[in-house]
């Protein structure tokens, strides 16, 4: 009788940056249960990058945890690399996974997995988790392929000034005088976005005055996306899903950070290509309002920052 290879079902429901730091984790299991099929409930949106790291058989559209999840079919093994529970371990468990990996949580209940450390960096995290099961996993294993797509704009400048919550939104005015100041050492600057934040990206190309050929946003789908940032010479972006790509890609940045601390969702220290500003000063990263450790980080700082990256090749990850 044939063996019917394991179905493992991994739960990742949330964004670009989310997805990207679970990709060691992700990994691990792969390496850990080759001949699996290993579908990742994740957003739809999503499904071309978590196909591209190899770990991924199939994207289950899922974002957030607040509908039940679409019927996955008979899974083995439930994968919970979405949070602490207990909402997410009762959403996996809806399936009736023969065996859940997954944080200790007894209002799920489980008991079986290793504590929650809220102050722990997110890669490190899940790594750990999947470790605790045993599948050994590599913090560092954070790169992706080239994408086969072409960069709509090969070599430039990318400014990202979008972030998921305002607390951690530089503001546009900062952007702008970057982006001009890279402008006029001879770069060619783009300025990207989703299609919510046009206007903001709009208002960042006008004020740094590069005209509306460099504003690519609402244009740039997720696959585009990906290839600019990896034939970027640099990205100028805050803590969002662009950041991870510079990472995956290991495209040279200078990183924005506040409220919450490069330890927790920063590239890795010992990577050369980026650098990373943050004020040291901590606060709610879901806040409407900007962090005001962000906005102790001047542009001209940032500019400093993005022109030494660009003359030295990349210089060691720093925090002030």
């Amino acid at each position: 009788m044939a063996v019917t290879a394991p179905r493992v079902l991994a739960l990742r429901a949330l964004g670009l940056g989310d997805l990207l730091t679970a990709v060691p984790a992700l990994r691990a299991l792969r390496r850990g249960m080759p001949d699996a099929r290993i579908t990742l409930a994740a957003p739809a949106g999503l499904a071309v990058l978590a196909r591209a790291t190899g770990a991924a058989d199939a994207v289950l559209p899922a974002d957030g945890l607040d509908a039940p999840l679409p019927a996955a079919g008979p899974v083995d093994v439930a994968v919970n690399l979405h949070g602490s529970g207990p909402r997410s371990h009762r959403l996996l468990a809806a399936p009736a996974p023969a065996r859940l990996l997954a944080f200790a949580c007894p209002d799920a209940p489980h008991s079986g997995g290793p504590s929650w450390d809220p102050g722990e960096h997110e890669v490190a995290r899940w790594c750990r988790l999947v470790a605790s099961y045993g599948f050994p996993a590599d913090p560092g294993d954070l790169d992706l392929p080239v994408p086969a797509v072409p960069s709509p704009r090969p070599g430039a400048v990318v400014v990202h000034p979008g972030a998921a919550s305002g607390a951690r939104r530089w503001p546009a005015e900062r952007f702008a005088a970057v982006a001009a100041a890279l402008r006029d050492r001879g770069e060619r600057v783009v300025v990207t976005g989703g299609p919510a934040e046009t206007s903001l990206a709009r208002r960042v190309a006008d004020l740094a005055g590069l005209g509306p050929a460099a504003d690519l946003s609402g244009r740039t789908p997720l696959p585009e996306l990906a290839a600019l940032v990896a034939a970027a010479r640099l990205v100028v972006c805050g803590d969002t899903g662009v950041a991870h790509l510079a990472t995956a890609f290991r495209t040279p940045s200078v990183l924005l950070f506040g409220p919450t601390p490069p330890g927790r969702w920063g590239p890795p220290p010992d990577r050369c290509e980026h650098r990373v500003l943050w004020a040291g000063r901590h606060g709610d990263p879901h806040g409407r309002e900007p962090c005001p450790g962000l906005l102790e980080i001047s542009a001209d700082r940032a500019a400093e920052a993005a022109e030494a990256v660009l003359a030295r090749g990349g210089t060691p990850a720093e925090t002030r």
